[in-house]
């Protein structure tokens, strides 16, 4: 396959899978036991098959892309990207640990392995980024009242965090079936790119 003709190929490919992904993030639905404002979407599934068959940078332009264009097709009233800047960030913490592990090892195993460490990492780096970044400006923004350094930890330790957890508990329980469905596929398709 001669290079043009692959950069078409993963120009499509972005494409598509950024649409999937857009599509599915509008499917959001509330889990038990959380607020309804926390709600649980099948995104990142598109960007981690596009980051398996192409790379971590494939991967992370389809979870810029999708959020680019939930912003301007969904955008609340207010504007104000944080929740688009948080679900970035969390499909990207998920996607890499994934690809990385699962890349060095080759195996079933090793995607086992890689999504546990992108449930943690996501979930720790989603915490973090709150309790420093995304709650203190959304916060400001919204002129709510700020919360204290306590509060703000228990808020992310009782809801934030067992959110992320649970949430990717279950899109990776998916991904596995849907990888057990898909893996001489994506392994073929990923061949391409490598002999491109």
């Amino acid at each position: 396959m001669n290079r043009k003709k692959m950069n078409v190929r993963k120009f499509v490919l972005i494409g598509m899978m950024s649409s999937l992904s857009f599509v599915l993030m509008l499917v959001q639905f509330p889990l038990p036991v959380f607020p309804t404002f926390l709600k649980l979407d099948f995104s990142d599934l598109p960007a981690l098959i596009t980051a398996l068959i192409l790379g971590p940078v494939a991967g992370i332009l389809v979870e810029l892309i999708k959020n680019i264009l939930d912003y301007f097709v969904m955008s609340s009233e207010t504007g104000i990207p944080v929740g688009h800047i948080a679900n970035f960030i969390a499909g990207t913490a998920f996607i890499l640990p994934a690809y990385f592990i699962y890349n060095k090892f080759k195996s079933k195993q090793g995607m086992v392995v890689g999504l546990i460490s992108s449930v943690l990492v996501m979930s720790v780096a989603l915490s973090v980024f709150n309790y420093f970044v995304l709650l203190p400006v959304y916060m400001k923004l919204m002129a709510i009242d700020p919360m204290s350094s306590a509060e703000m930890r228990g808020y992310i330790i009782s809801l934030i965090l067992p959110f992320n957890l649970v949430k990717g508990i279950i899109v990776s329980g998916l991904f596995m079936i849907i990888y057990a469905k898909m893996k001489v596929w994506i392994t073929k398709q990923a061949q391409y790119r490598r002999v491109a």
